[in-house]
């Protein structure tokens, strides 16, 4: 299980990182989502009026609203969603693992409030705020969310937003057993099959199982990083 590196207040390591094969699986899978909900969003006339409201920011910040409009943002960022996916892992030194199990918070989420899909103005506010709370699940020793957000592009006060509105959308139930963390991984590799990519996730070292007595939180490592430019 990687960690978040060493108290002390030193730089990320900027030697390019083996990327994890679940990355490449993760991104695929997710780029086609977001291209086809962008398009239904567009043929369905765009966003309905309380999401208008919500990506203006005009709604109240209170957690536990319905749906995934607290992670709309006014445009789609610039960046990717492989390289976004490739920098939290470069900086963070989170295990492989924790981007399945945010996958599997994402796919909760959606699954509770269907008529809130995954598309361009939120998939990068939902993965940056499923790694992170992924990584206080899993990881032994983890950076905290104002490191998150640096490395996100977002504030810290936004991702402090953020990790209530999904805790809440959640129900709090952050829990990913083995099996089910087993049958993502099945499911992940088969979105690629479908289109003729055979390619597998890594198993050997990435999770490890949870249970009832894990803590949602433990003690933070913070190292200190460039900040990137903010998600609109």
């Amino acid at each position: 299980m990687l960690t978040g590196g060493e108290e002390g207040g030193s730089e990320p390591n900027e030697a390019e990182p083996t990327t994890p094969r679940v990355l490449t699986v993760l991104s695929f899978v997710l780029e086609r989502l977001v291209d086809r909900n962008d398009r239904l969003t567009v043929h369905s006339g765009g966003l309905n009026h309380q999401q208008q409201v919500d990506a203006e920011g005009l709604t109240s910040s209170a957690p536990g609203g319905k749906g995934l409009n607290a992670f709309h943002g006014v445009r789609a960022p610039s960046i990717s969603i492989p390289k976004y996916l490739e920098r939290i892992y470069k900086y963070t030194n989170c295990s492989p693992s924790c981007f399945v199990v945010g996958y599997v918070y994402i796919d909760r989420l959606v699954h509770r409030h269907p008529n809130s899909p995954v598309i361009s103005l939120n998939v990068h506010r939902l993965l940056v705020t499923s790694v992170m709370v992924a990584s206080k699940m899993l990881d032994d020793v983890h950076y905290d969310n104002a490191f998150y957000s640096r490395v996100g592009g977002v504030s810290n006060a936004e991702l402090n937003r953020l990790e209530l509105e999904l805790l809440f959308l959640m129900d709090f139930s952050l829990m990913v057993s083995s099996r089910v963390f087993e049958s993502y991984c099945l499911h992940l590799e088969k979105e690629m099959m479908w289109f003729g990519v055979g390619l597998k996730i890594e198993r050997a070292v990435m999770f490890a199982s949870l249970d009832d007595e894990t803590e949602i939180s433990v003690e933070d490592t913070i190292q200190s990083s460039s900040p990137p430019q903010q998600l609109e």
